[in-house]
């Protein structure tokens, strides 16, 4: 696997919409599938915000305002995560309302990162520095799933901190 950050923030994008059809599968274990899901998101959003963002801000071909609206909608994704995860009954309607605005919130937020904040990392950071960022990327990614990140009372936290992030 590549050690570029883009590449490996990609290949997250890549497995959030695997999970994402394995949610919408009546058949598959939901509630496995939602803890994968809770962890891999929280973590890279943590990862992102706190290694990767701010390395990107010190680019001038890659604006502010894109990185605070990145932070903006991670700080949506938990909202949305935390009120899946708050539905225990993965058959109900409500659950199945819920998880549509997560994936509607995911993929909107993802879309964006990789036209914008992505696309433009790709023509203006050097390859070394993209694979250093990748390095901690993982790093961090990889140690927050290992401490719990994705359990209901830490996306609660994260939820609850970041709200304010949001603009109504």
């Amino acid at each position: 696997m590549s050690a570029d950050v883009i590449e490996l923030i990609m290949a997250d994008h890549r497995r959030f919409e695997e999970l994402f059809r394995l949610l919408r599968d009546r058949t598959s274990d939901r509630a496995k599938v939602l803890d994968e899901l809770a962890h891999l998101l929280v973590a890279h959003a943590e990862a992102e915000e706190a290694e990767v963002y701010p390395a990107l801000r010190r680019y001038k071909d890659i604006p502010d305002g894109e990185v605070d609206h990145g932070r903006e909608e991670h700080a949506e994704g938990h909202q949305a995560l935390l009120a899946l995860m708050e539905i225990e009954d993965t058959e109900a309607d409500a659950w199945e309302d819920a998880l549509e605005e997560l994936v509607t919130a995911i993929n909107h937020h993802v879309d964006e990162e990789e036209r914008t904040i992505l696309n433009d990392a790709r023509e203006n950071v050097a390859d070394s520095r993209r694979a250093e960022l990748g390095e901690r990327f993982v790093t961090v990614r990889d140690e927050r799933i290992k401490a719990g990140c994705g359990e209901l009372a830490h996306v609660r936290e994260v939820a609850e901190q970041t709200k304010d992030r949001i603009d109504d």
